[in-house]
């Protein structure tokens, strides 16, 4: 599997960090604030993950998210006054509470030991991921993100968003590497489909969040494993 291997790529949300979840809760608290239904949590993921895909090419794919839930709720809120609240209900989740799947910190400092770069290829908003860096003490305690990854490629360093390879195109420039020296790992269907455009072999890690597209995933994955244990178990086969 790392055969010839020199990059690795790390999708964020729902690969390397247990945040589906956590986003489901923020929008459930967001959708009741704005005047909508409560909505069990497998809806909010799926109409959240279509409504990004629809949005992809957009200028502001979550300012889009936020106007879809206007409409879908038939608030009188804006959909700038919709994202705001998001974040502002989302701080306390992204310094405290979100964390690392479990063993997922050692698999990258394996792999960084072992002489790979590690890149980051995220569709989160960089403010997000300057709150997982700077402040989060979970993500922090265990990995940071400066000592580990080469390179981090957010939503505002491209124009448009998975299943479109842009991020990934933008890494291979950027490190001036070929497709088949990368490895991407990925949770969601947009990002194997990414990975299959880009040319590079893909690992699905699973997570239940993507289990209406499961059968999909694990037919166009490259590799795919339950957990980072298996993977971690996996490396050390082939490098130790």
């Amino acid at each position: 599997m790392l055969e010839n291997k020199k990059v690795i790529i790390f999708d964020l949300d729902g690969t390397l960090i247990d945040s589906i979840g956590i986003w489901n809760e923020i929008d459930k608290k967001l959708i009741e604030k704005i005047g909508g239904k409560e909505d069990n949590e497998v809806f909010i993921a799926e109409q959240r993950d279509i409504a990004l895909k629809k949005f992809n090419k957009a200028e502001d794919a979550y300012l889009e998210y936020c106007g879809y839930l206007k409409e879908q709720y038939k608030s009188k809120f804006s959909k700038e006054e919709i994202k705001k609240s998001r974040y502002e209900i989302a701080q306390k989740y992204l310094t405290t509470v979100i964390d690392y799947k479990p063993g997922a910190e050692k698999v990258l400092k394996y792999l960084k030991e072992k002489g790979f770069i590690l890149a980051l290829a995220t569709t989160t908003n960089e403010h997000t991921v300057d709150i997982y860096r700077t402040q989060n003490k979970n993500l922090m305690g265990k990995a940071k993100f400066d000592d580990i990854f080469t390179i981090m490629y957010a939503k505002n360093s491209v124009k448009e968003l998975k299943p479109n390879p842009e991020i990934h195109y933008k890494i291979l420039d950027t490190l001036n590497v070929k497709p088949e020296e990368c490895l991407i790992f990925e949770d969601t269907i947009m990002g194997v489909e990414a990975a299959i455009s880009a040319g590079i072999e893909v690992v699905s890690i699973y997570d239940k969040y993507s289990d209406c597209y499961r059968e999909e995933i694990n037919q166009k994955s490259n590799y795919q494993f339950n957990n980072f244990e298996e993977i971690l178990k996996k490396f050390q086969e082939e490098l130790d």
